[in-house]
């Protein structure tokens, strides 16, 4: 049940979903654009109260390092656990979410993407698709990526993913773009009540009553990683068949088909009604999970389709697109970054040169 609307950004439906979904701690370090996330979590959440979770920890945490560090000790002590940061930032997670993923726990990551590489600027950008959909750190791993288009997608796929992050025991990204942030829109709030945490059998909560368990990522017998690490392929091979997320607009008729995601989708479907106005027939893949990448809606429909990918980046989820449509019609780019951001005229331009 729905209740009344309330005008708010991005980056502040991300933590009130995240508080609805029961999270009860929070690492953190500032850094523009999701600022207003790690703000609105320092002001709410130790007030919020929900059936099973007395106790909630916000951490403005001295580094990027210290906080990824600091989910991977609440996550193994039960906790539903998240951290947020913006692209060099991230950069600095990686080695403790790849511990994550080596130790099989759940964790919620934020990603606002900004222009880069390294310091780059403070504009939106989609630029950090490779090291979100890729793994990032090292070793053989995925993380659940999920990329929200609007204000009401963010603050619900955020709840999304903490209940994907505890059933595949994974850590899941939430990766949008510093204008998804920024930007405000009406908010419709869930009327329900805040989630109790789940129980977690393997969590590190005492052992006075039971036998210990134990949380690493490391294995030094000889042969024992290699079994660790095909548990977590059968994992993720569970994952690409089961959750796997886009929506599909005017495919029925189309002759191209427009892909993209996040910020960028939303510009691609004011291009497309400008375009079917005028009497072209466009179509839009939007994929919602990044990782697992959605495969279905590229199955060919007609010999005469192309695609049209649009990023703001010079060619990232085009791989996954050309993936997925494994030579069975052209793929053509359309490419911005840095803070550049692909505008309707150029894509209407770019439809119509290939068309």
């Amino acid at each position: 049940m729905l209740k009344k609307k309330i005008l708010i950004s991005g980056n502040e439906a991300i933590a009130q979903g995240a508080i609805q979904a029961g999270c009860n701690f929070y690492a953190g370090y500032p850094i523009t654009p999701q600022n207003e996330l790690i703000a609105y979590m320092a002001k709410h959440l130790s007030t919020s109260s929900g059936s099973g979770q007395p106790h909630k920890v916000f951490i403005q945490a001295e580094s990027e390092l210290a906080a990824i560090s600091m989910v991977y000790g609440a996550s193994a002590a039960g906790a539903r656990a998240m951290t947020s940061s913006s692209s060099p930032g991230v950069s600095l997670k990686q080695e403790g979410i790849s511990y994550i993923a080596g130790a099989a726990l759940p964790a919620v990551i934020v990603n606002i993407m900004r222009g880069g590489p390294g310091l780059g600027n403070i504009a939106p950008a989609q630029s950090d698709y490779f090291q979100a959909t890729r793994g990032g750190g090292h070793g053989d791993y995925h993380s659940i990526v999920l990329a929200p288009a609007s204000v009401q997608e963010a603050y619900e796929l955020t709840q999304t993913g903490f209940d994907l992050a505890d059933k595949y025991r994974i850590p899941v990204m939430i990766l949008g773009d510093g204008i998804l942030g920024q930007m405000m829109e009406p908010l419709q709030l869930s009327d329900q009540k805040i989630k109790a945490n789940p129980i977690k059998s393997w969590a590190l909560t005492g052992c006075k009553d039971r036998k210990p368990n134990i949380v690493k990522s490391f294995y030094l017998r000889e042969g024992d990683l290699e079994k660790f690490n095909l548990k977590l392929q059968k994992n993720y091979e569970i994952i690409r068949g089961k959750e796997s997320r886009y929506e599909e607009a005017f495919l029925s008729d189309a002759k191209i088909i427009l892909v993209a995601y996040g910020t960028m989708a939303r510009i691609a479907r004011s291009a497309i009604s400008q375009l079917r106005s005028a009497g072209k027939k466009v179509g839009l893949i939007r994929p919602i999970t990044l990782w697992p990448f959605p495969q279905k809606p590229f199955a060919p429909k007609n010999k005469k389709i192309k695609y049209l990918v649009v990023e703001m980046s010079y060619g990232q989820m085009l791989e996954d697109v050309k993936l997925a449509v494994n030579g069975a019609a052209p793929v053509e780019f359309l490419g911005r970054s840095g803070g550049g951001i692909p505008s309707e005229t150029e894509i209407i331009n770019k439809v119509k040169k290939i068309l």
